[in-house]
């Protein structure tokens, strides 16, 4: 039976995670004002409107963390119904509206008069394309720095990959009083494949070939090891790419991006609060507790950019509000993530309970 391992300290990229993540945020804005060829030219190399590059940068930040996955142990996760009531309760019946509204409030009253009306309006056709999306792939990241249950983790997107198919369309069409939003389904197909589906089996598969080979403790001890600044260097690189492509807007446009930031840090920190109180009040674990509000306090943002570029263009305001979700959403994710880390002993102190709560 294989027996798990005290998590590995933060190396020198994790420790420092928010410095590099500024610079490479700022090295993509300049990228994209002073060398435009390099993002006209990764543009291009894109189907269904997912970038390529973008989407094998976040498969080796996913990898690795697939690979730490004890795969038994996804039976157990599914038997975790509280953890997953959080999620699907948070992400579907609060957040899409929470976000809606907190953006009317701000986009459309309190910045009134700053704003004119028609960008505002795509201001928050954006924020709802966000807001109904709740994070596919970046929740690995965000549960790996935490110390989260990668399985739960696992088990958690995959549902809420199987409710986007389903509940999407409906919700953004609800709430910007459309009769039919033409939501990009091979879009979102892709992006399940490449984002979950394609590192989850290359992980599950170099896991059984090492194991069988070598054993566990030189898969746990020596071969996950060599992986350990993976995650954090694709995200760095992604960091890059998607504000390559959008230097000169933001460099264009931001007032507005700081006021369209405001109701997207409120709902964030919002999100995670409710999810993470609820959690403790039902005594879940840290490991579960952590990833269940991650998820819901980040959006999948590769889908709500292709879907605001689908239905208003490249250059419009709705696009525009979709990046400027990316902009807010890591650093923010980021205080999160130490906040959640911090705040583990006030999860610990139920840990003889676990068992029983899940």
């Amino acid at each position: 039976m294989e027996t798990a391992k005290e998590p590995l300290g933060l190396g020198i990229f994790e420790k420092f995670l928010t410095v590099w993540v500024i610079v490479c945020m700022a090295l993509g804005v300049l990228i994209g004002k002073f060398l435009p060829a390099v993002p006209q030219f990764l543009g291009g190399l894109e189907y269904a409107h997912v970038s390529i590059p973008v989407a094998v940068l976040i498969w080796l930040m996913i990898y690795p963390m697939m690979l730490k996955i004890d795969f038994s142990g996804i039976v157990n996760a599914a038997k975790k119904p509280k953890g997953l009531a959080v999620t699907l309760v948070i992400n579907w019946l609060i957040k899409p509206f929470t976000m809606y509204g907190i953006s009317v409030f701000f986009l459309k009253v309190v910045f009134h008069g700053i704003i004119p009306d028609t960008l505002s309006t795509e201001y928050l056709a954006g924020a709802v394309f966000l807001g109904a999306a709740p994070c596919t792939a970046m929740v690995f990241v965000w549960s790996h720095l935490t110390k989260g249950d990668p399985a739960f983790t696992l088990v958690q997107v995959a549902v809420n990959d199987l409710v986007i198919l389903a509940a999407y369309a409906p919700i953004v069409a609800f709430l910007l009083g459309l009769s039919n939003v033409p939501v990009p389904w091979d879009t979102l197909i892709l992006s399940v494949v490449l984002f979950v589906v394609v590192p989850l089996t290359a992980g599950y598969l170099t896991r059984v070939a090492v194991i069988r080979r070598k054993g566990i403790d030189y898969f746990q001890d020596r071969f996950v090891k060599r992986f350990n600044s993976v995650t954090v260097i694709g995200l760095l690189l992604t960091l890059v790419i998607i504000f390559s492509f959008q230097g000169e807007t933001i460099l264009g446009n931001y007032t507005h991006i700081f006021l369209i930031a405001v109701p997207f840090v409120i709902q964030t920190l919002f999100i995670f609060a409710l999810a993470y109180f609820w959690a403790r009040l039902w005594k879940l674990p840290h490991k579960i507790a952590s990833p269940a509000a991650m998820i819901g306090a980040s959006n999948f943002f590769e889908l709500a950019v292709a879907v605001a570029i689908s239905l208003y263009g490249l250059n419009s305001g709705a696009t525009l509000a979709t990046v400027v979700g990316v902009l807010v959403e890591v650093p923010v994710m980021l205080t999160l993530v130490m906040i959640s880390n911090r705040s583990r002993k006030w999860f610990d102190k139920d840990a003889p309970a676990e068992n029983s709560a899940n």
